[in-house]
């Protein structure tokens, strides 16, 4: 039998304090920090799980959106091409001007009937070979030439140059902006000056506005539009007035013609661009283009708009061009001519004939030659003012009308004369 000693009854036990080391404090705190940081963490991310999954979710709708309306779009056939935004100020003005008088641009065709020639063979007889011959089988409308102008009246006056119109018995038709042709009518042809007018029937033609060639800077930026090479229309060329008061030869058309005062520009004139106009950066027309220097590299000429206005408003009021005509032929004196002719003046308009047939120095039945006025005399003043070559006769004459009065300083056998005369009319 085991007996065993009663033992003493269990108490509860109960965790006796120690006393704590400063590594086990340490310890203590690194677990309590990263238990403290779990918890954390765990709240962050079960939050911003919820969040970005949100805004995932409404991204990717919105692309799918955007997929969706693109493929709707090249699906139609209608896929949207940003507008184009000028990168400099002078480049939306041109933009706007070219845009804003375009429409009072227009091209001017030439056509007439030419005849149609037909190749045939010919047996010479007695021979076995035969020999091309040629006739005529009637005639055919052909395309001959072309160029520009623009509208100067809503009714359809259009101006151009005087050597695009120059071709007898030749049509004219003037195409629109907008690919409408019109029959025109030569109403006028200058006969000072490389312009003419044409008309068409209609109404309601968007003018252009006409501004002053006397106010022009060299330098100054210019745009010129026109039927190039007589097959691009509405051709827009950009560049600045390089010479002004410029004095030219020009032929074209089957005339030759001496234009003074004429503005220098490197805007690219082309074949067919003759008539149109050049404009400066408000839209205004300060010239009409009618010639280019062929064996330079942009050297183009237009004439001054100031010396057109004058022909537009006789058109407007008596349907025709009308000139104060002396009735001379002359010579600009310079040191050349003064040398040639072993002249006792540098300056003044020397009266010559020409080398042609017909080219006699005084016009017969014109007011020159009412007045006794021959070969050899140098007029040095008209109306008291001085001819000089830069203030030429032309120019001086141009400021009257046909029958005013005047008074030209002549000089003849070394002596000065003075002669009254009443100014004839040339018309075009």
């Amino acid at each position: 039998m085991s007996i065993f000693e009663p033992s003493e009854p269990k108490k509860p036990i109960t965790q006796i304090p120690q006393k704590t080391s400063w590594k086990d404090k340490i310890v203590w705190v690194v677990i309590l920090s990263i238990f403290i940081s779990s918890i954390f963490g765990f709240l962050a991310g079960a939050i911003s799980g919820t969040f970005f999954s949100s805004e995932i979710k409404e991204y990717f709708q919105k692309l799918s959106s955007k997929l969706s309306q693109s493929q709707i779009t090249k699906d139609s056939g209608e896929e949207e091409i940003p507008e184009y935004l000028p990168q400099t100020s002078e480049e939306k003005t041109v933009i706007e001007v070219v845009k804003e008088v375009s429409p009072s641009v227009v091209s001017i065709i030439v056509t007439k009937d030419l005849p149609i020639i037909e190749e045939y063979w010919e047996e010479l007889p007695f021979f076995e070979f035969k020999i091309p011959q040629y006739r005529q089988k009637g005639f055919e409308k052909q395309e001959i030439g072309g160029g520009t102008g623009f509208f100067v009246s809503e009714k359809g006056l259009v101006l151009t140059n005087k050597h695009v119109v120059s071709t007898e018995g030749a049509d004219y038709t003037v195409l629109t902006n907008d690919g409408k042709r019109y029959p025109a009518e030569v109403l006028a042809r200058d006969p000072g000056q490389d312009l003419a007018v044409l008309k068409i029937e209609g109404g309601n033609f968007p003018v252009l506005t006409l501004g002053n060639s006397d106010a022009l800077e060299i330098g100054q930026t210019v745009v010129a539009i026109g039927n190039a090479l007589g097959e691009f229309r509405n051709t827009v060329s950009v560049g600045v007035i390089s010479g002004l008061g410029r004095t030219v030869t020009a032929s074209g058309g089957g005339l030759v013609e001496t234009l003074t005062d004429i503005i220098q520009t490197d805007a690219a004139i082309n074949k067919g661009n003759s008539g149109g106009p050049l404009l400066n950066l408000k839209g205004e027309v300060i010239g009409v283009n009618t010639a280019v220097a062929l064996e330079a590299e942009n050297i183009g000429f237009a004439i001054p708009i100031n010396k057109a206005k004058k022909d537009i408003e006789q058109v407007k009021t008596l349907g025709k061009i009308v000139y104060p005509f002396l009735g001379i032929r002359y010579l600009m004196i310079t040191d050349d001519i003064q040398t040639r002719y072993l002249l006792s003046v540098d300056y003044g308009a020397l009266i010559v004939s020409g080398d042609q047939p017909g080219q006699t120095a005084i016009t017969p039945g014109s007011a020159a030659e009412k007045i006794g006025l021959r070969e050899g005399d140098i007029i040095l003043e008209f109306n008291n003012e001085k001819i000089t070559f830069d203030n030429t006769l032309a120019e001086i004459i141009m400021k009257y009308n046909p029958g005013d009065k005047v008074v030209l300083l002549v000089l003849r056998d070394g002596k000065q004369k003075a002669f009254q005369v009443n100014l004839g009319e040339k018309s075009g």
